[in-house]
Formats: structure tokens, sequence, C-alpha cells
């Protein structure tokens, strides 16, 4: 169990860039830059009183992140209840920057709080504190969102934020306007495809040129019909090198994604098109006038992108998603708090948190989705409402596979899958990934 999780704690360090499912334009690094107090005042009801769990008025609490901009802001909302209960002072500092954190766990002096990635679970698994022991309301998490975050037996990691990739963007209003209906299982899914291709509409919009990264949505995609066909324990098998990338049920998902990625009459421009036109455009033209494509499968971030292609476009009117049908799990990605004091003004955090109370208000904050039960019912945007329910009621919640498995894995996929896009033997293809996966699991 502890070879998954370090597997799974190596790969999500970059599947979080991916999470934010832009990897042809990650964010800029940026200085270390000390992040303002939180002082505002609760407009939520009052936070309960054993949730302070003995933090006294004006006890400090040290944090680093890496959140800043807008995203800091959401955070200072979700905790100003918090702060206004207890009385804690939050001494906040927000960074790009992991070297900083190593830099101070080295040193001695790390922060009370750190929200980072999964991979530092792992990395000081001997210097965190156990979220149990901190008093972390466990019974409002799936086993599937605690499991990544425990290492050898200790849960060290609390999941506070996380994202999905398993949907499908669409246009209501062209639907619509062509009689289809949003498909709720894999086989209405089939069928809208061909019913699209019968009415002389081009169902899916697959480009995924993205530089030195082409492939990686063809990744997402063929990780999502595993979901489908498998199931998420699957995913999580291949992995952990359980099952072996050339075994048939990975065969099955990527004969499945060739269908429709090279044939012109499922998507723009057929083989060449999935391979040249970039991920970016490829939402576009979902949306274009008259739409070049009635499907594009894509994360969270193809909504906003839309909108600032086409700011007259109305979401849930002229862009909208639903999740991938038939899934028997969820892909994505999530942010963790680990603790490495243990005071009262920690627990009293790891308390709020972790409790019913901050999954709501954090819900309540359009910071993304919380993996915490407590969020359930209580997002008010209406995308996130959306995605909120489909995590609600998932049955497991994946990481990207290229990315998870380390040792180069991801990017032999993405190349293994541009050349089967290509034309390339898919048997020996996937032979060749086998082998890479299983030098990478030694």
């Amino acid at each position: 169990m502890k070879k998954i999780f370090k597997l799974l704690a190596i790969g999500l360090v970059l599947s979080l860039a991916l999470m934010a499912c832009q990897p042809a334009a990650p964010a800029e690094e940026a200085p270390a830059v000390e992040a303002p107090a939180v002082e505002a005042p609760a407009e939520e009801a009052p936070v309960e009183e054993d949730i302070c769990m003995g933090a006294a008025s004006g006890d400090e609490l040290t944090m680093l992140y890496q959140w800043s901009g807008a995203e800091e802001e959401r955070l200072n909302e979700i905790l100003a209840p918090f702060v206004d209960a207890c009385g804690i002072v939050l001494k906040p500092e927000s960074t790009r920057d992991q070297a900083l954190l190593d830099t101070k766990v080295q040193a001695g002096t790390p922060p009370d709080i750190a929200f980072w990635n999964v991979a530092q679970l792992v990395q000081y698994e001997d210097v965190l504190k156990p979220m149990d022991t901190l008093g972390a309301y466990g019974e409002n998490y799936a086993d599937f969102f605690k499991d990544p975050g425990t290492v050898n037996g200790k849960w060290l990691g609390l999941p506070v934020k996380a994202d999905i990739k398993t949907i499908v963007w669409y246009s209501p209003v062209v639907f619509e306007a062509k009689g289809y209906t949003v498909p709720t299982t894999w086989a209405e899914l089939d069928k809208l495809v061909e019913d699209m291709v019968a009415n002389g509409d081009t169902p899916w919009s697959m480009g995924m040129e993205s530089g030195d990264a082409t492939g990686w949505t063809g990744s997402d995609f063929i990780q999502d019909i595993m979901l489908v066909q498998q199931g998420p324990q699957y995913v999580l098998d291949l992995i952990s090198g359980a099952v072996s990338y050339d075994d048939a049920g990975v065969k099955q998902a990527y004969e499945t994604y060739g269908k429709w990625s090279m044939d012109p009459t499922y998507t723009v421009g057929g083989a060449q098109g999935t391979l040249s036109i970039g991920f970016l455009d490829a939402i576009f033209k979902v949306y274009s006038d008259p739409s070049e494509a009635m499907m594009v499968k894509q994360s969270g971030f193809a909504g906003g992108e839309a909108a600032k292609q086409y700011p007259d476009l109305e979401y849930g009117t002229d862009y909208d998603f639903f999740a991938v049908p038939g899934a028997q799990g969820l892909q994505g990605g999530a942010d963790w708090m680990m603790a490495f004091t243990d005071t009262p003004a920690v627990r009293a955090l790891v308390a709020y948190l972790s409790s019913t109370e901050g999954g709501a208000n954090w819900a309540k904050a359009s910071f993304d989705l919380s993996p915490n039960k407590g969020a359930a019912g209580n997002y008010v945007e209406s995308s996130l409402i959306k995605k909120g329910d489909a995590l609600s009621n998932t049955n497991g919640f994946t990481p990207d596979i290229g990315d998870t498995i380390p040792g180069g894995f991801g990017s032999a996929e993405f190349k293994a899958i541009s050349d089967y896009v290509n034309g390339g033997d898919l048997d020996s293809i996937l032979a060749a990934l086998a082998e890479v996966q299983a030098e990478a699991l030694e």
C-alpha cells in the first residue's frame, strides 16, 4: 500500500498542473509574498465553539500555500467564520516555489500549516502530524479521498480542494435546435454520436496539439473511457502496476477512443485534426457559429475559455457540460492540507475545515470543489452545483495515470497516443508502454 501512495504522490505533483487542465500554459512562478491576515467578520452562522479546540483569541497560525489573487480571496472568505469565532490570527504566505517550503522544513522552521501537493505527504512523512490525532472529522470524507493522503498507515493529508475532468462540454441551444438530448448512459452517448453522424453533424472536436505535451487530452479521454468500461479500481491498479498497460482493458479503451479520434466522420479533421488542432481551438469549435462539432471532452476550465473567446455566450444556455455518462468513478486532482505542528490553533483549523460547517463554507465560497461531504448541497455557482453533484455521487476518484506513474511514463504515453492516432500498431505501442510502466514501478 505504501508503494501505491508513494506513486500517487510523485505523479500528482504534475497532475496538479494538469488539474488546472492547461499544461500548455502553466502559471508563472512568483516570489513568496506576505499575504494579508484574515480579519473579515463572519457573515455565516457562528462556528461551533468546540471547533476552536481550546485555542485562545490572539493565538497565531502560520500558513504557506500556492494560491494568490482571487483564489486567496476565496480562501479568506472560507476562513473568516473560523477567525471570527476563535479569534486566531492567521499569518499566511503565498508562493509557487516549493523550494521555499523545503527550505523551511529543512531549517526546522516549517509553517504550522501548508496547503500543498500530495507528494509532500511522503516527502515530509517523518515531521507531519496525523490528521486524526489533530481532531479531523474523518467521517466527512470518502475512503477514496482519505487513502491517497495516508502514508504507512498515517493519515497525513486532509484533501481540501478538488476538480474533476470526467465531463463533456456542449451547447444546450444547439442540442435543442437539433433535437439532441443529454445522454445518461454510455450506450445513450454512443447512440447520440451515431445519430449526429446520421444527421450530418460532426460529434466530436478532439484536437490535442499542445507542443511537447501533445497527447494529454487523449490521455484524459482514454482514462475516462476506462472508468466507464473497467471502473476506478482498474485505473488504480494500472498506476500501482497490478495491471500491465498492455492489458486487454487498456486496448479496449484505446480502440474506443481510436474509432472517434481518427475518423473525420466522428471528429473534426479526422486523425490529422486530432493531432494538429490545438486543445483550446478544439473547445472553440463547439461554440463557433455555426458549430463545427457538437461536443468536446475537456476539463472544467473549458467553460471559462469558451466564455473568454465568445463573451456573449451565456452559461447554461449557450455552453454547459455533463458528466461522462456511465463512468463508475471520476478523474481529477486535489490540494492537501498538512500540519507540521500540534497546537490548539492547528487543531482548531483542522477541526473547522474537516467539519460539515467547513465543507459547506468552502462550497459557498466557490473555491472549486470540496471533498468534504458537508459541501454537498451548498454550492451556489451553477457549474459547481453540477460538478459538486457528480463528486458527491461518485464511487471513486482517480488521479491522471500518465502523470502519476513516475519515470517519464507520462511523456511516453503522450507520444504513444499520438503515434496510435497517426496509424501506429496498437499492440506494439501498448507493449512498449507496458515496459516503461514496469521499469518506472520497479
